[in-house]
């Protein structure tokens, strides 16, 4: 009976494994097939083999050389993306935890509407707004700028509280009212306290406040027009193959998106462990 309920178990886990395995490998095709691209040295958008004929890195240089159509802008998108996703990241960030640690501790009349408010207006995908936003910050004179791209990151942050508020809520408040005996204020709980206890949960808001601005596409092309100089990596590797011979420049474009793909990768792979148990910390009921 045991060994049959073993062999059961082992049946189990191999087939779940085996699935896994041929998930993972369906889902990876795709980037290897785009790294190996980027190194072919044959020209052309559509390419017969799998793996090319001949590698070079040449792909990857001529996107930081001048010519007619990338006129040397890959560097300065680079810096634009890294510009807006920094600063959204510490703004959002802090916008995130202060808008957690009030639902977490504060008791007040209004919190519960706020909360299912913020959850059915989380519900509707936000480039539903983007006409509205557009026009907002076309009144302001923020349209064609990178500046624009940080408010609109940045300015629904606080909607994301709900893993946040979950991982505070794990913190015993017993810690809150000793030190508010001994004198300290709720801010001063806050920075001082409750923060240096919560490292998973910051550096998982960190990553996934960076992340979306890093990759974002379509708020950058709306708001950005042609301003070029203004471009995030996004943005301009989309303006190089809408202007340029794609058989020409698909190459580089497969190096761009390696390029622009690798710091969020290796974010992810550095900070791993502080991601998975942020997310587990966080969901609890609170």
């Amino acid at each position: 009976m045991i060994k049959s309920k073993r062999l059961g178990e082992i049946l189990s886990n191999t087939l779940i494994y085996l699935v896994l395995s041929i998930l993972s490998v369906i889902w990876l095709i795709p980037i290897v097939w785009l790294i190996l691209q980027s190194f072919r040295l044959e020209i052309g958008a559509i390419s017969t083999r799998f793996f090319p004929l001949n590698y070079t890195l040449s792909n990857y240089t001529r996107l930081f050389e001048y010519d007619t159509i990338l006129q040397g802008k890959f560097p300065v998108w680079f810096m634009n993306t890294l510009l807006v996703a920094t600063v959204t990241m510490v703004v959002s960030t802090i916008l995130v935890l202060l808008t957690s640690y009030a639902f977490s501790r504060l008791r007040f009349p209004a919190r519960m509407p706020m909360m299912k408010l913020i959850l059915v207006l989380g519900l509707f995908p936000g480039f539903m707004s983007m006409i509205a936003v557009y026009n907002i910050l076309r009144l302001m004179g923020l349209t064609g700028s990178i500046i624009g791209l940080m408010f609109i990151y940045s300015g629904g942050a606080g909607f994301g509280y709900y893993i946040s508020k979950g991982y505070f809520d794990t913190i015993s408040k017993a810690i809150d009212e000793a030190a508010m005996i001994d004198g300290a204020s709720r801010a001063q709980i806050f920075w001082h306290i409750i923060l240096p206890l919560s490292k998973p949960i910051v550096i998982y808001t960190m990553i996934t406040s960076f992340i979306g601005p890093w990759g974002d596409y379509i708020f950058a092309r709306l708001l950005l027009g042609e301003n070029i100089d203004q471009y995030t990596v996004a943005t301009g590797l989309v303006w190089i193959l809408d202007r340029a011979n794609i058989n020409e420049y698909f190459t580089r474009f497969a190096a761009g998106s390696v390029i622009v793909a690798t710091p969020i990768t290796l974010l992810f792979l550095f900070l791993q462990r502080y991601y998975v148990s942020g997310v587990t910390g966080g969901s609890v009921k609170g």
